[in-house]
């Protein structure tokens, strides 16, 4: 393969938003609309959640295929491919009954749907990590993050409302209404023909399918990332990767940002309880519905593209700091005010927006240690790992909550989970705040030996 030599150029941000909206649409779609349909049509709860767990499966393996990305072909030309596939992969299973009897195929679409998604998110980082200025890795960042949450959104919001309301009696509800308001009467005409002729599953899934192939456009806006981290054949271009990798390891940012993703900062984890302990604020279904879902996801992106823009302006590693800090203070504070709908709703929506500030700080972070080279491989590391601590931060908050306190605690249920969520990560904080102490003598050893010898150079 010849050499790619484009020059590399900043592209604006709001590219990334574009190019991570598959990997959203394929999560939503499969854990919102698909599992809606197939627990209407009667298939039970414990094989839907084998479903999610077949979707999430490459998703955590993608790790490994970070060095095939990173090694063969152009990164444009991975995500071109894998868009456009995870978009037919998804308008495919719009044309399988879902139904008990097709729970097998659909369940096989559902992998691969997956499968395609992590190489386009792979191909999208490595082209991030290039495209963005050291500048810009806050909203990079930020953008990105603020796209895979909208494209869950889409594929989980929007699906499922036209598999629900492109119906028979909405289409011809739609065609009435127009009629009624412009005086045309085709449009009831065209509501009672598409009501008989149109299955609404086949719609969204063609209209969900389609936005990810749309996606591509961003590539036009993009330039392929330089190949310095290649070599001649396959075996010596993994060792390249490798050796990419090990240099991340060994600088003081890079390992710095390793021992962080093991850490509890930034987690969020309480995004995965808000659901389950609303009853302790007596807050109504439909509420609980709203702030944990389209609302709390609109909140969040918005806090995404924010706390980009202020990690661009400050020390990134202080900012993923700050934002675990903040979430913790939210926490706090909700432990011992009133448990209300009102309540609920003001500090669950506080917290979303908090949310949106750790994964953009997450985001930039991980940029901003990586580097260029073998962005897709270095970037998925650590993206594993930092999956780690949102695991056992929900594992521990869940324990928190249903912990028999001493009698002379005078805490217990919720305020015991919002307590842990509010200190534990403050312990990861001073945790990483003491390793940067202890390293920092070393790493000044080196650099002054590095200086010694630049200059007798």
């Amino acid at each position: 393969m010849p050499e790619r030599v484009t020059p590399e150029r900043s592209a604006h941000p709001v590219l990334f938003l574009l190019m991570f909206v598959p990997l959203g649409i394929s999560n939503g779609y499969v854990v919102v609309t698909l599992a809606y349909l197939l627990a209407t049509a009667g298939v039970t709860v414990d094989a839907i959640a084998i479903l999610g767990n077949w979707s999430l499966f490459p998703q955590v393996l993608k790790v490994f295929a970070g060095p095939l990305v990173d090694t063969t072909l152009s990164s444009k030309f991975w995500y071109l491919v894998s868009a456009v596939v995870t978009g037919l992969l998804i308008a495919a299973t719009a044309f399988v009954p879902a139904t008990p009897a097709y729970l097998t195929p659909i369940t096989a679409l559902v992998f691969f749907i997956s499968v395609a998604s992590a190489f386009s998110a792979l191909a999208a980082d490595s082209i991030m990590a290039h495209a963005s200025s050291p500048e810009e890795k806050g909203r990079a960042g930020g953008w990105s993050q603020a796209g895979n949450l909208g494209g869950s959104a889409i594929g989980g919001g929007l699906g499922l409302w036209l598999s629900q309301n492109l119906t028979a009696s909405g289409d011809q509800a739609a065609g009435h209404w127009l009629t009624l308001h412009t005086s045309v009467s085709w449009f009831t005409d065209a509501g009672v023909w598409l009501g008989a002729h149109v299955d609404a599953a086949l719609v969204a899934g063609c209209a969900v399918g389609l936005l990810c192939v749309v996606t591509s456009f961003a590539l036009i806006f993009v330039h392929e990332p330089p190949a310095e981290h290649r070599g001649n054949g396959f075996g010596k271009n993994l060792v390249i990767v490798a050796k990419d990798l090990w240099s991340l390891l060994k600088s003081r940012r890079g390992l710095l940002a390793f021992v962080a993703m093991w850490l509890p900062i930034s987690t969020a984890a309480m995004t995965q309880l808000w659901s389950a302990v609303a009853q302790d604020w007596h807050a109504s279904a439909d509420w609980v519905a709203l702030i944990n879902g389209m609302l709390g996801g609109v909140i969040t992106m918005f806090g995404c593209i924010v706390g980009g823009w202020i990690c661009d302006r400050m020390n990134r590693m202080v900012a993923f700091n700050l934002a675990s800090l903040m979430t913790c203070a939210c926490a706090l504070a909700m432990a011992f005010l009133p448990r209300t709908q009102a309540m609920y709703i003001v500090f669950v929506g506080l917290y979303m927006l908090l949310t949106g500030f750790c994964y953009a700080s997450w985001g930039s972070v991980v940029l901003e240690a990586i580097g260029k080279g073998a962005a897709a491989t270095k970037y998925n590391v650590l993206a594993g790992i930092a999956n780690i601590p949102i695991i056992y931060m929900a594992y521990l908050d869940g324990k928190a909550h249903v912990w028999h306190a001493p009698s002379w605690l005078p805490f217990e249920g919720s305020t015991m989970m919002l307590l842990a969520e509010a200190f534990i990560p403050v312990l990861g904080t001073l945790a990483l705040f003491a390793f940067w102490v202890l390293t920092k003598p070393r790493y000044k050893a080196r650099e002054a030996a590095a200086r010694q010898a630049e200059t007798a150079a």
